[in-house]
């Protein structure tokens, strides 16, 4: 499992999400995840939608993922705040 397929299987589930996953060995990963479908969710939920598209690869080939997870107006604020 490498970061080009954990995007690819987000996108899957998740078409209107842009998506970066990071990974230094290919087992531990840090994904950025921003979708409108995370729109009204809490923190736990918007995990749970991300873990769901990785199915039984979570705990397997996947060891560990950071998550970060953002509306699209959240990512703006993010973005314009660190400048």
């Amino acid at each position: 499992m490498n970061a080009e397929q954990i995007t690819a299987m987000i996108y899957n589930e998740m078409p209107d999400a842009t998506v970066e996953v990071k990974s230094p060995d290919d087992t531990h990963f840090e994904a950025v995840v921003i979708s409108p479908d995370f729109e009204g969710l809490r923190s736990l939920q918007r995990h749970q939608k991300v873990y769901a598209a990785l199915g039984e690869y979570m705990g397997r080939e996947i060891h560990a993922l950071a998550l970060k997870t953002y509306t699209p107006q959240e990512w703006e604020a993010v973005q314009t705040n660190a400048l």
